[in-house]
């Protein structure tokens, strides 16, 4: 059940045992966000009632090791079946799939669609496009009305989408520079109206802290 998660080989190590909540000493977000995921496991399925998680914070702070933590102890603990998909390659294979007679969309989205539990990891990463759009509303809007629990990771803050139409008009140098300077929120990458679907649907984990990866986790050779 764990090799049908497809978890990334990356991240197959990943358990909430092993995650590092205070590697630059005491975080209180990264902690809760722990304790958090221990009280989602336990509570899953009954207590949860279909709700997901929707951890939210700047890269690095561990975000997908704790969703993938998660979908582990729910499939190991919990008995639940899941799969991870990281939202810009599934994007990437639905487009990659047009034109082909062996695989459609259809056939890419169902295992995402009839996962008992998804991870879909960095969401909003893709370059916002009507067609991206309409995508990911499909993808969320169906495992919303079928009640099934969907935990999303995202680099982008729980906010509402601040461009409007101050930012339509680029001819203006001043919009363009406005633009520049603007940084987007979720609600920007995936409209305001999905972004609140997510509010009704996932339980918001807000995460805080230093790269990890740039701090603690730097490449080396052996």
């Amino acid at each position: 059940m764990i090799e049908q998660a497809r978890i990334p080989q990356r991240y197959a190590h990943c358990t909430l045992e092993d995650y590092e909540p205070n590697y630059r000493g005491n975080n209180e977000t990264l902690n809760e966000a722990l304790i958090q995921a221990r009280n989602f496991v336990k509570a899953y399925p009954f207590e949860t009632n279909g709700n997901g998680l929707l951890l939210t914070g700047s890269i690095g702070v561990g975000k997908t090791h704790l969703a993938v933590g998660i979908l582990k102890a729910l499939i190991e603990e919990r008995g639940a079946t899941g799969l991870f998909c990281d939202y810009r390659n599934l994007l990437k294979e639905i487009q990659n799939s047009y034109g082909r007679n062996d695989l459609s969309e259809k056939q890419i989205l169902a295992p995402v669609f009839e996962a008992e539990v998804l991870v879909l990891d960095e969401l909003g990463a893709a370059k916002p496009t009507d067609w991206v759009w309409d995508t990911v509303q499909h993808i969320l809007n169906t495992r919303y009305n079928d009640r099934r629990t969907t935990i999303i990771t995202t680099n982008y803050p729980n906010k509402e989408e601040t461009r409007g139409d101050a930012y339509s008009d680029l001819a203006e140098p001043r919009k363009m520079a406005k633009k520049a300077m603007h940084e987007d929120t979720l609600g920007d990458r995936v409209t305001e109206r999905m972004r609140s679907r997510l509010q009704e649907m996932c339980v918001v984990v807000e995460m805080s802290g230093n790269d990890f990866r740039q701090t603690v986790k730097r490449a080396t050779f052996a």
